[in-house]
């Protein structure tokens, strides 16, 4: 199975990684399912890639459905150590209007209902998560945003909430309140994951709409939605496209997403159980 660098994880509306010099298409089978669709592998810019839909060609996964730890594990499989991770967000904030770009530094997760974790069954782990996003990464894209001429913000909070319905005002009133910046529904999950994999990751943060708090803009909706992650989308491709360029071929020695494992595995290597050391195999070989 061929190997790749980066990979891309496309949202709403972003099936495919538009440039991408297609080298192989694979599917494989984890220990948690199939991803959401074939990742698609290939060439951009000099570099390896492997593209992967979220919620899968055809949007067929609600928020809640997506299988991230399957997506997750399987970008694993392939050797990615960076995940761009593109999304479609709601603003609450009067200065990051639609069709703008945000790069979040942190999350707030209130999913109830996910598969949040790789670990379990006899194994114990607790990774670091106070930074969940990567820097080099952050600068990388800024960088590339600014070049694209690109409306672009670095920072903030993006709240996860469980879907698939959208907010109520009130909601949206106290995310407002608590100083949150855009709203979302799946990088929370898949960021967690990510970081228990010691995969680098960002969030590309696409605004498509102002949630429902502000009263002079239109109400939020699927229609709305589409039509901004229409515009949105060629942004992102010409985003990542010259991201490229500034992303270093090697993750620096003192990486902390690269040895999020080394202290975090609880369980003493005698009681865990032979069943889960070949499920997680991919994921916690190096330290077992």
């Amino acid at each position: 199975m061929t190997t790749v660098e980066i990979g891309v994880i496309g949202g709403s509306g972003f099936y495919e990684m538009e440039g991408l010099k297609i080298i192989e298409r694979v599917f494989p089978e984890t220990p948690f399912g199939k991803p959401s669709d074939e990742i698609i592998v290939g060439e951009l810019e000099g570099r390896r890639l492997g593209f992967l839909a979220r919620h899968g060609r055809g949007h067929v996964f609600l928020p809640g459905e997506v299988p991230y730890r399957a997506n997750i594990y399987a970008m694993k499989m392939l050797g990615a150590q960076r995940i761009i991770s593109v999304s479609a967000v709601g603003s609450l904030k009067e200065e990051y209007p639609p069709l703008h770009m945000v790069l979040p530094d942190y999350f707030f997760d209130l999913t109830k209902k996910r598969e949040a974790t790789f670990f379990g069954e006899g194994l114990a782990a607790h990774v670091s998560f106070a930074d969940p996003t990567c820097p080099v990464l952050k600068e990388a894209i800024h960088r590339a945003a600014e070049e694209e001429g690109v409306p672009v913000h670095r920072g903030g909070t993006y709240v996860c909430i469980e879907g698939p319905q959208f907010s109520t005002r009130a909601e949206s009133e106290f995310y407002r309140k608590m100083g949150f910046d855009v709203i979302g529904m799946t990088n929370a999950t898949e960021a967690k994951l990510a970081r228990e994999a010691e995969i680098c990751y960002v969030t590309l943060a696409m605004v498509t709409d102002y949630d429902c708090w502000h009263q002079e803009e239109e109400e939020v909706s699927v229609e709305l939605v589409v039509e901004n992650l229409r515009k949105n989308i060629k942004n992102a491709q010409k985003v990542i496209k010259a991201a490229l360029h500034h992303i270093p071929p090697r993750r620096e020695e003192g990486c902390a997403c690269s040895r999020a494992l080394e202290n975090a595995i609880i369980t003493s290597r005698d009681r865990i159980p032979e069943d889960t050391k070949r499920k997680l195999q991919v994921i916690v070989g190096r330290y077992l």
